[in-house]
């Protein structure tokens, strides 16, 4: 038996553009349906060099729906009925640090979940689980992004603690510059639930956080113009489509069993005896537990 997956498939979430990449062949945009509502848009299918992706603009083309909004349990659960065994997720940053400037990419390894509105697991009453993300990014796809941007020049950092806000307002100065202090490198608002429910899903996640600019922390914040943040996300979704080039051939090394457990994080995270677990509940897990629950289902 091969130690390689026979059938990996990259997904990127990520802004409108990213999925723009020369050589992309067979691309179809495609709607996945899910039982837990309408993801934020239809998924694009392709190919590179023989590896299947999939893209997802997490916000929607033309950027309809703010961070709150976003429904985060459809984007996922379409994307592994899709058939994504991989996640890179592309994601606009403020920098707490002097050193991670705008146009420099930082590989996150940690997160604060500072966000309140949201739906933030598949699960819940008739069917409980609780799975670890003490270590919520998978190192493997860290090390191919890593290799990726430094192939390709691109200013990386690795490692790094990602503030999830609830948003859409910025920070105020006193947050701020309070996770500074709580040690925190950049700041969005997408990636919480994203990355908990990319480990519900199994799915193994990695953030490739893209700096803008500095947060209000910093004295010069008020001084950069609108024109300049506006060149540097441009000039850094060029580098993303660079990078999402490079890693996509990577693919091919893709492990049938991931080492770090990501892709089976459900087996030892379920909890309700299935005696006790709700039917018309448990039929939303078709993708995201089915390889658990049919099992069940069948005794």
């Amino acid at each position: 038996m091969s130690n390689l997956h026979p059938a990996p498939m990259l997904g990127v979430i990520g802004g409108s553009g990213i999925y723009e990449i020369d050589g992309l062949e067979n691309v179809e945009w495609c709607k996945v349906e899910t039982p837990w509502g309408e993801a934020s848009d239809e998924l694009l299918f392709g190919s590179l060099e023989g590896i299947r992706m999939v893209f997802l603009p997490r916000h929607g083309r033309g950027h309809r729906l703010s961070p709150s909004t976003i429904n985060y349990r459809a984007n996922i659960d379409a994307l592994k009925r899709a058939g994504v065994t991989d996640i890179i997720s592309l994601s606009a940053v403020g920098s707490f640090r002097d050193e991670l400037a705008p146009g420099h990419f930082v590989i996150v390894d940690q997160f604060i979940d500072r966000t309140f509105a949201r739906e933030k697991s598949f699960f819940g009453p008739g069917l409980v689980a609780h799975v670890s993300v003490a270590h919520p990014t998978n190192s493997r796809l860290a090390d191919w992004c890593e290799a990726a941007c430094r192939s390709e020049g691109i200013t990386v950092h690795r490692g790094g603690t990602y503030l999830a806000m609830e948003g859409p307002q910025f920070s105020t100065l006193a947050e701020s510059n309070l996770y500074r202090q709580w040690g925190c490198d950049v700041i969005g608002m997408t990636n919480m639930p994203e990355a908990k429910l990319a480990r519900e899903a199994e799915i193994p996640y990695c953030t490739v956080a893209m700096v803008t600019d500095y947060d209000c922390w910093h004295p010069d914040h008020d001084n950069v113009e609108v024109d300049a943040l506006i060149r540097v996300l441009m000039d850094n979704a060029d580098k993303a489509r660079t990078l999402v080039k490079q890693v996509a051939p990577r693919m091919k090394e893709r492990p049938a069993v991931c080492p770090s457990g990501d892709d089976r994080a459900l087996e030892v995270a379920l909890i309700t005896a299935p005696e006790q677990r709700d039917p018309e509940f448990m039929k939303k897990f078709a993708a995201i537990a089915g390889r658990l629950l049919k099992p069940q289902e069948k005794r």
